[in-house]
């Protein structure tokens, strides 16, 4: 009987519980699956065509896929790796951002420049707002009160009340914005400008701009400075930003809104996630094909992960 219990607590503490990042391959049409512990590719799964934006529930029993080519966000058993079904997202979804009430989400779609409002329960449009020519960044607060669509071709961030479904606020941000997020307590809302160059930061109660980053790196060309995805760090404290096909991840400190650190990556980083602890950052490098682990602590890059064609979306799943 001791020995029966002691091999069973054996088992258990050996039992292969280990979180997850989610890696879309836009060219492979699948999704990859990096094991944090190992930092190898443990599984890779097929999808609709051009798989770009990813997320997960907010319980993590569901995985939401922006399939471009497709024309549709597809939901997958993160554990079997079976599609579910199709969500009705509109022409062309890019990225999206799931509401905290975990039910409604918010989809840019490219070619139609509206943002679609999807229920993922009942699986019906509850809403499209008309957005500014080629959305594409999402982001919602986090009482759940504003989402952002920012528009590439207008160059706007456009602000949503959640209740009407309605704009009630544009604001004009630098050539060509890609992503947008909220502070964690909800105060200022940032934006990336891919060929502007720039992070703008918007004071969310007045929707005005209080500080703007710009980015300089010696010995590459100021127009393959790109900021496209970021995040901001355990406590807000430093925002890492994608610089696209500089090469580089830029770590700006969120309160002076100045750059510490440049951190180089794989060819064209486009977003990134943070493992569960934050102390780790993992990016997504298109043209080269991988990701990159960053040690975020010493702000170091650790290892390069082999994923599929063109990884673009990044999305972190604890599995314990």
């Amino acid at each position: 009987m001791i020995l029966r219990s002691a091999l069973f607590l054996s088992l258990l503490s050996s039992a292969a519980w280990s979180d997850e990042i989610w890696v879309t391959n836009e060219k492979d049409d699948t999704v990859s699956v990096i094991d944090v512990d190992t930092l190898e590719v443990i599984q890779t799964y097929p999808t609709g065509e051009r798989p770009r934006g990813i997320t997960f529930s907010h319980d993590f029993s569901r995985l939401y896929i922006c399939a471009s080519d497709s024309n549709s966000v597809q939901v997958m058993d993160p554990n079997t790796g079976e599609i579910l079904h199709d969500l009705p997202s509109g022409e062309d979804p890019e990225q999206f951002v799931l509401h905290p009430d975990d039910v409604h989400l918010y989809i840019a779609n490219e070619d139609d420049a509206i943002t679609t409002v999807v229920d993922v329960e009942t699986r019906r449009v509850v809403a499209q707002i008309d957005v500014g020519v080629e959305p594409e960044g999402m982001a919602v607060s986090p009482d759940g009160k504003i989402a952002i669509t920012t528009s590439e071709t207008t160059n706007m961030a456009h602000w949503i009340d959640t209740e009407t479904q309605e704009l009630f606020a544009n604001t004009l941000v630098d050539s060509r914005p890609r992503h947008a997020e909220f502070t964690r307590d909800g105060k200022q809302m940032w934006v990336s400008s891919e060929i502007g160059g720039t992070v703008t930061v918007f004071d969310v109660e007045t929707q005005t701009e209080i500080g703007k980053m710009e980015f300089e790196i010696a010995g590459i060309h100021p127009d393959r400075v790109q900021p496209v995805g970021f995040e901001f760090s355990e406590g807000d404290e430093t925002v890492f930003v994608a610089l696209g096909p500089a090469n580089h991840i830029a770590a700006v400190n969120a309160e002076t809104f100045e750059v510490e650190d440049y951190i180089l990556v794989g060819r064209r980083v486009w977003h990134m996630a943070f493992n569960g602890d934050k102390s780790q950052l993992f990016t997504t490098n298109g043209v080269s094909g991988d990701v990159t682990v960053i040690d975020v602590a010493s702000r170091e890059a650790i290892k390069t992960i082999k994923v599929g064609r063109f990884p673009w979306g990044a999305a972190y799943r604890p599995t314990n």
